[in-house]
């Protein structure tokens, strides 16, 4: 069952650990307008799409579940479908999504917005490494709703986004890891650093 993209995700994730030096680059204006005009169409059904993805996300890395203690022991996959917490998420990260879109033309506030989520997701104890397998799954959901406005240009175009927005969470969760270490540090060791610094 599936979409060809979700095997990807796990394949490609070598490839994106030696890619994260590079800089990521932001969809370009073609792509932000196709992502748009894709978005009005995906989004009469973000309920349906959101929860298929993270049923699909299940399906495809079952180690996710552990991210999700609600979700940790349910085996029964087709029950997840009905979970008022998992649609709850599902609309959570589809609003997410929609505010992603909507920013594209901002990199600024959606810079913002992904580094603020990326920090949040270091208290759920939500690791980068599942990141990438939301947006491939995302792709995977939405194909069937776009029928033949699919296009692999349009792919692309998701992909993109979908790699910049990761990658701003990961240095979000970075960041957030980075102080809390710090804060992690004693006093008296905060003191002595900044003592030998002078």
């Amino acid at each position: 069952m599936g979409c060809a993209i979700s095997g990807l995700a796990a394949k490609s994730e070598l490839a994106d650990r030696s890619r994260e030096d590079a800089a990521v680059e932001h969809p370009n204006e073609e792509q932000i307008q196709m992502i748009k005009d894709s978005w009005k169409v995906i989004r009469d059904d973000i309920a349906k799409v959101g929860i298929i993805m993270f049923v699909r996300l299940f399906e495809t890395h079952p180690e996710c579940k552990d991210v999700f203690f609600l979700f940790r022991d349910v085996e029964d996959l087709e029950r997840l479908r009905t979970n008022r917490e998992l649609r709850a998420h599902g609309l959570r990260v589809m609003s997410f999504i929609e505010k992603s879109v909507a920013r594209l033309d901002q990199p600024e506030r959606l810079e913002a917005l992904a580094v603020e989520l990326g920090k949040s997701h270091y208290h759920y104890n939500a690791p980068p490494k599942y990141y990438n397998y939301v947006g491939a799954e995302f792709i995977c959901a939405v194909q069937p709703i776009l029928k033949e406005q699919w296009t692999t240009e349009l792919e692309k175009a998701w992909k993109t986004m979908f790699q910049f927005v990761t990658a701003l969470m990961k240095q979000g969760y970075q960041e957030e890891s980075a102080r809390q270490r710090q804060l992690a540090t004693s006093p008296k060791d905060r003191l002595d650093k900044r003592n030998t610094a002078l």
